[in-house]
């Protein structure tokens, strides 16, 4: 594959999703980058750039995928990179605010989250192995559960106390979503997971 068939505009916003990790994280924990620390206009500033990054990286996973298929731009660097540019921003996103919210119901969502996510994508590079990758596609319950955990992280990061409630339900949602999907992956791939 020619550097000009990666550099096609979807792989762009891929690499750029993954571009914009350093800059969340540096935004999140380095108050000179956006004035005086701990002023209320700093931090209200801080939350909504934050949101707004991870608002531009969600939208971006959605348009790179739409821009594939209509200028039938898709490709097996795009197909690798797309969905670990993803995770890689939630996992960014949600180990940040574990720190942020310690508590036992963040740790939890975050644990499930993350620990799913590797195993499907362990269960994923198994399956290619045996030229059974297409078993394990992805599935409609994860792409609902992609959704969720983008809503309610997108809340969290705004940081505003009313809405942390509505943030948690969405995130259990999520929580849910992602043990269910993972459940749909795991049947799908049990008769080669029984095999001797």
């Amino acid at each position: 594959m020619s550097t000009g068939q990666i550099l096609n505009i979807p792989n762009v916003l891929t690499i750029a999703r993954i571009g914009l990790i350093p800059v969340f994280l540096l935004i999140a924990y380095w108050p000179p980058v956006i004035g005086v620390h701990g002023s209320e206009h700093t931090i209200v500033f801080r939350h909504a750039l934050l949101t707004s990054i991870f608002i531009l990286a969600a939208i971006t996973d959605w348009f790179d995928g739409y821009l594939a298929r209509v200028l039938n731009q898709s490709s097996a660097f795009g197909r690798f990179l797309d969905p670990v540019a993803d995770k890689l921003m939630v996992v960014a996103a949600l180990i940040m605010l574990v720190q942020w919210k310690p508590t036992i119901l963040m740790a939890f969502a975050a644990i499930v989250i993350i620990s799913r996510e590797i195993t499907v994508s362990a269960l994923r590079e198994w399956m290619a192995e045996l030229g059974a990758r297409t078993n394990v596609a992805v599935s409609t319950v994860g792409k609902y559960k992609t959704a969720f955990q983008m809503i309610s992280i997108s809340v969290f990061l705004l940081n505003w106390q009313p809405l942390d409630i509505l943030a948690y339900i969405i995130l259990y949602a999520a929580v849910i979503l992602t043990l269910w999907s993972m459940v749909i992956y795991l049947r799908a791939a049990w008769p080669f997971l029984k095999q001797p």
